[in-house]
């Protein structure tokens, strides 16, 4: 790769981390062209985008950024480094949590998750856990539409009729 293809690289990458919400960097060495190439597949069925990156690129990269705080990723940037990026939080931990059952990598080094760092291969369960926007945004209209619900039900319960009405109301008052 010569300077200028470096500079454009770099240029891409740095676009690539400020328009990303959530990015894993893994440690994927060791792993056979075979293992990765499943990896890969996995990663792909899953919305899951996987790069294998130069520390020193990633680098540049991440100090270019503005508007994020990435600085503490750079203590994360030593051996061979994989970048995952994802719309959902908890797709990338999924994918490595499960190619990990029967493969010793990837080890999680850091991700990036809607403005949240985390360091270490000890979050990957908590990582897996995290819910998508769109998971909580359908648990909140569920608590809403919960007691509105049992209001319905309660009236189509006593015919609809003004007593079955104020009885139910009263019930759940």
């Amino acid at each position: 790769m010569n300077r200028e293809e470096k500079a454009q690289y770099i240029d891409d990458l740095t676009a690539d981390l400020s328009e990303a919400g959530v990015f894993y960097l893994a440690d994927t060495s060791e792993l056979t062209v075979e293992k990765i190439n499943e990896l890969r597949g996995r990663c792909f069925k899953n919305g899951v985008s996987l790069r294998v990156i130069k520390n020193t690129l990633l680098e540049k990269a991440i100090d270019r950024v503005e508007g994020k705080e990435l600085g503490e990723l750079v203590g994360v940037l030593s051996g061979p480094t994989s970048i995952m990026f994802a719309e959902v939080g908890n797709a990338p931990a999924k994918v490595i949590k499960e190619f990990r059952k029967k493969n010793d990598k990837p080890i999680l080094k850091a991700a990036y998750v809607e403005e949240t760092i985390y360091l270490g291969d000890e979050n990957l369960n908590t990582l897996t856990e995290i819910k998508s926007k769109d998971e909580l945004i359908g648990d909140i209209i569920t608590l809403l539409q919960s007691p509105a619900k049992n209001v319905v039900s309660g009236l189509k319960g006593q015919g609809g009729k003004i007593a079955g009405i104020l009885k139910t109301l009263s019930e759940r008052a």
